[in-house]
């Protein structure tokens, strides 16, 4: 559910009081793991952790009055919910499957979309894995790998545009045809 907040304490202070705890936690966590540039702010009604704009001038791609997204934390209706774009999976980048090996060694069940780790309590998080794999997106590398990916996306849609382009079979003269269905009529 997207919060109205626009602060991060407004965010916190608005969460009934056993998910604030929980937030509190996951957040205090968050902010001692993230690496240097990431910085805490409010982003799509939700704790966001972005490479703000002084680092990252184009922003986000979707869009770019937004400071690029990293992480972000969240009370949803049924869980909450903890977003990690660095293991968002894509087809050369192997942190999304270092990432699920590395939660199920921990013992620890995963409840996961492409990003978004769902929980319910605070024990329920892997945060051995989560701070290693904190450490290992250095604003540099988010950036390289965003990038990656959005020349890949880029180099897709080129692609399919110029498959759309290309000239189709020539169908045969319209003459030519008739020519075809006569001798085939004349045969019966």
């Amino acid at each position: 559910m997207q919060s109205k907040a626009t602060t991060v304490a407004a965010y916190v202070a608005s969460l009934p009081a056993d998910r604030r705890a929980i937030i509190e936690e996951v957040r205090k966590f968050l902010l001692a793991n993230l690496g240097k540039g990431y910085v805490e702010n409010m982003s799509y009604g939700m704790i966001g952790y972005c490479v703000p704009h002084e680092l990252y001038p184009p922003g986000y791609h979707c869009n770019p009055q937004q400071a690029l997204p990293f992480a972000a934390l969240a009370s949803q209706k049924n869980y909450l919910s903890l977003y990690l774009m660095g293991i968002y999976p894509t087809d050369e980048d192997a942190d999304s499957s270092w990432f699920r090996k590395e939660w199920a060694a921990s013992g620890k069940k995963l409840d996961m979309g492409k990003c978004c780790i769902r929980f319910k309590k605070v024990d329920d998080l892997a945060f051995d894995v989560l701070k290693t794999a904190m450490k290992r997106w250095t604003v540099k590398r988010y950036i390289a790998n965003y990038e990656a990916m959005l020349g890949a996306v880029q180099q897709g849609k080129a692609a399919k545009k110029a498959a759309k382009k290309a000239p189709a079979k020539k169908a045969a003269p319209k003459k030519a045809a008739k020519a075809v269905r006569a001798k085939k009529t004349a045969k019966k």
